[in-house]
């Protein structure tokens, strides 16, 4: 079992006033500050009371822009940095002071960090043979990570005589060779390219269905987070935004930043003013009156909504095309189309806002081209339940606060 658990986890870097020191006389170089971290008197606050407890054998992503304190979450768990306050358990220990050798994790960090004079196989070894484990079990150990992730014929090279992609699978393969109970991995897969990353990812999901471990990942990249999360807890300025699957904070994110930060391309937001009538909600947005569906206004009279007015969104995939004339129909000016194979992006200026909408090919004929031109007009109108309503101070979701 490999149960672990962040209760209030906290990370403060001193004041650099307090801390600098001083070289012949003068005033040591303050480092770049991020000026939407909080600032405390303690210090800068990385972490702010971070609480999130992770199942055996379950996923965890941990993802968000430069700077969120993911990683630094990240190397809070494996030991390599101190923990201003709250409490860290595996397995119901609390390993707050407990070295890194003795938490029975395993890491694997962006850079690889393979021994370039070692073979593979004696960098699979390596953290083995620091423990005296008899060479028999080694050998075995080793081939057999090998085979689980397809780098036995590379055994006896040398890391420079890999590609990325291998020398991460020798990476991954020396991490899970030690059969830890929680593997964490930092960006693994960021030194790669599109394809080889599809391909890495695609070998973690296989590979965390062959070992007894739990994972605990670090990302960027939401594409990673949305295919490879059992659970995703999403970060901005030290500070747990929504943890949830892939699908809830897709479909229900808690706010703003969660809104726009999840989905590819990103959500479409604009000022609006709800309210409820006799026949049900509408928004009074873009010119006109936008129909809320019976589901979404059981969900706004629950919340105890009447009248207000909200930031909205809407997901590219989810506005249709529709004629001008169309009751609730939105009409603007394309500026501008990318054609991506099965797809078409199309950016339209409407009232003062940028649109994007995603509209499938595959129903139009060889116009398409002339169907999206730069200045032509467009108008369209969202699916059912595609509004999303945030409050226009806080930015948290009105109907999933």
């Amino acid at each position: 079992m490999a149960e672990v658990s962040l209760k209030h986890i906290t990370k403060i870097y001193p004041n650099i006033e307090k801390t600098k020191k001083h070289h012949f006389g003068k005033k040591a170089a303050e480092p770049e500050k991020k000026s939407n971290l909080k600032v405390t008197d303690e210090g800068v606050v990385a972490v702010e009371d971070f609480n999130l407890d992770i199942a055996d054998r379950e996923f965890v992503v941990l993802v968000g822009p430069s700077g969120c304190g993911k990683s630094t979450t990240l190397r809070m768990i494996a030991g390599l940095e101190s923990i201003s306050g709250g409490e860290l358990t595996i397995d119901g220990k609390v390993m707050n002071e407990v070295a890194p050798k003795d938490r029975d994790i395993a890491m694997v960090f962006q850079s690889y960090a393979l021994y370039p004079h070692m073979t593979v196989y004696d960098n699979m070894a390596f953290p083995l043979k620091l423990r005296k484990v008899p060479e028999d079990q080694i050998d075995q150990k080793v081939r057999q990570a090998a085979e689980t992730l397809g780098i036995t014929q590379y055994l006896d090279r040398k890391p420079k005589a890999l590609s990325g992609g291998q020398r991460q699978r020798v990476a991954i393969g020396r991490a899970i060779v030690r059969e830890p109970k929680v593997l964490l991995m930092d960006e693994p897969l960021s030194n790669l390219d599109a394809k080889l990353r599809n391909q890495m990812r695609a070998e973690i999901i296989k590979l965390r269905k062959r070992i007894n471990a739990t994972f605990v990942y670090v990302t960027h990249d939401q594409t990673e987070a949305m295919t490879l999360g059992d659970r995703i807890v999403i970060m901005k300025d030290g500070v747990v935004q929504q943890v949830g699957t892939p699908q809830e904070v897709f479909n229900e994110p808690a706010n703003l930043f969660v809104a726009g930060f999840i989905g590819v391309p990103q959500m479409n937001f604009f000022d609006g003013h709800l309210e409820k009538t006799a026949s049900g909600y509408v928004v009074n947005a873009l010119d006109t009156k936008i129909a809320i569906s019976p589901e979404t206004g059981r969900d706004l009279e629950a919340a105890g909504v009447t009248s207000l007015d909200v930031t909205a969104g809407v997901r590219p995939e989810q506005i249709q095309l529709a004629n001008a004339d169309e009751p609730g129909a939105i009409s603007g000016t394309i500026d501008v189309s990318e054609l991506m194979g099965s797809t078409v992006h199309v950016h339209a200026s409407v009232k003062g806002y940028d649109f994007v909408l995603v509209i499938p090919t595959i129903d139009f004929d060889g116009a398409l081209g002339r169907s999206f031109a730069d200045g032509a007009p467009i108008s369209f109108k969202f699916e059912p339940n595609a509004v999303h309503f945030f409050d226009k101070t806080s930015g948290k979701n009105i109907i999933k606060p």
